[in-house]
């Protein structure tokens, strides 16, 4: 298991679920890294499908990972390799914190990274309004406190470091479809709000200072590693309980909310497209195709043969204070001058996860069965 500031680490070579396959990145360096690359929020969905994208194509990977009594590394544990072997060793794991802005400047320093992908987050829209305070300090304050590290460096160190702020389409908000770079933000939740003052901030200081730093402004991108506690993954992991036994209900919020979800796999790629460019600047990645809540219910549910509406019960708790109907992104410019499309559709994205999900609520059902745990789901 990936731990604590490079130490302690298990050597793992399964394949990665839905991504590349260990094999392909656990194995000795043929050759010098051609760049190094800096990710914070390398534990989460991006950070990991990133890592991956950049350890394929030969790059020296560095995440930053916050201290926790709980390991939260699950996703990139199949492709950390343990200190202790450091010839086959790519990828590094540093304590930082976004919030800790002498860390962020330390490790840049003390890196040299080509490239900077500011990923980390408090990313839960409905989380945001109940801790709006730490989502602002993190999402925002953090982000000018990285992008104040990298301008220190690159003035102190006479180098370049190409930067990538991750943006998202819950800053177009309350704005109508479909959206596109030039589209004004109208944000509807303090998650929002933060998102827009990082997007600004790199605007500002690429104006200001010349930084080569570029925003990508993300539509809704979901996988098998998505948080369980976001809705396209709390739909499949409750149907794959639902499906295997464990469970009967799922309880839900606003089902006709319309979102442009793609594959996560994909959207890193963009990514890195923007920092290989001759010029900075920002783009909209999108599938510019969007589809409702019911309309993922619909292809969740009817793929493995069951009618949602026999399983879901609307809970006005997960109702948002101020609610952002209707997403749908305009990716010509991403298109055009990136070269970048989306590779895996809607219902083939649905379908992955489905099926994922449903392997492991079978792999739980044996440790419920066993006795080893209590199903303790709702009912």
């Amino acid at each position: 298991m990936a731990t604590q500031n490079n130490t302690d680490a298990d050597d793992h070579s399964s394949a990665s679920p839905n991504g590349i396959a260990a094999a392909d990145i656990d194995r000795p360096l043929q050759a010098p890294p051609t760049k190094t690359a800096l990710i914070t929020g390398i534990t989460g969905q991006d950070g990991s499908y990133l890592t991956e994208f950049l350890l394929s194509k030969n790059y020296a990977v560095h995440g930053l990972i916050r201290r926790s009594s709980n390991f939260n590394t699950h996703r990139i544990d199949h492709i950390y390799i343990d200190p202790h072997n450091a010839h086959r060793r790519a990828l590094k794991l540093h304590y930082a914190d976004l919030s800790d802005a002498s860390s962020l400047r330390r490790w840049i320093d003390t890196i040299e990274p080509d490239e900077v992908y500011n990923l980390a987050a408090q990313s839960h829209v409905a989380v945001s309004f109940e801790i709006p305070d730490y989502t602002a300090d993190v999402v925002a304050t953090g982000a000018l406190r990285l992008l104040e590290a990298v301008r220190a460096h690159v003035e102190g160190r006479g180098r370049e470091v190409r930067y990538y702020q991750a943006g998202s389409s819950e800053m177009f908000g309350a704005t109508r479809p479909p959206q596109r770079e030039d589209s004004p933000f109208h944000p509807r939740s303090p998650y929002a709000v933060a998102k827009c003052a990082a997007h600004w901030y790199t605007v500002n200081y690429r104006e200001a200072y010349g930084l080569f730093a570029c925003n990508g402004i993300l539509f809704n991108h979901e996988s098998p590693r998505r948080g369980e506690n976001f809705v396209t993954r709390k739909i499949t992991r409750a149907l794959g309980r639902i499906k295997i036994g464990l469970q009967t209900k799922l309880f839900l919020g606003n089902l006709q909310a319309s979102r442009d979800w793609g594959f996560a796999g994909d959207y890193v790629e963009a990514m890195w497209m923007m920092l290989q460019q001759d010029k900075p600047d920002d783009y909209v990645i999108a599938t510019e195709d969007s589809h409702t809540v019911e309309e993922f219910l619909e292809v969740a549910f009817g793929y493995v043969g069951l009618n949602w509406r026999e399983h879901v019960v609307i809970d006005k708790r997960y109702f948002r204070p101020a609610e952002v109907d209707n997403l749908k992104g305009d990716a010509t410019k991403a298109k055009k001058v990136l070269g970048w499309k989306p590779k895996v559709g809607f219902e083939q994205l649905v379908k992955m996860m489905v099926d994922q999900d449903i392997e492991l609520a079978k792999r739980e059902k044996v440790l419920v069965d066993a006795g080893y745990i209590d199903a303790q789901q709702q009912p």
